[in-house]
């Protein structure tokens, strides 16, 4: 997780704890609230590395498409040793 979303969830975990504490009507609105937060932060999290792991795979596969042509100095050096 990032560091925004993790204080972001440790913001709203506070937040149904406290409310908790103080027995108050604020559990009806803080644990919905912070199961939607949480949710919504890890499925952003989710499809930021998704996109991530997408632009390594595309790098990889041109990678191997593109072929590398030695002129004759390269061809040397690599047979020298």
């Amino acid at each position: 997780m990032t560091p925004l979303s993790l204080a972001v969830s440790a913001f709203m975990v506070a937040l149904v704890v406290m409310a908790g504490a103080f027995m108050g009507g604020a559990v009806i609105v803080a644990v919905p609230l912070a199961i939607l937060v949480i949710g919504t932060m890890g499925f952003l999290d989710l499809r930021r590395r998704s996109k991530q792991a997408k632009t390594i795979q595309d790098h990889r596969q041109q990678a191997q498409n593109d072929k590398i042509e030695f002129n004759e100095r390269d061809k040397e050096t690599l047979v020298s040793e």
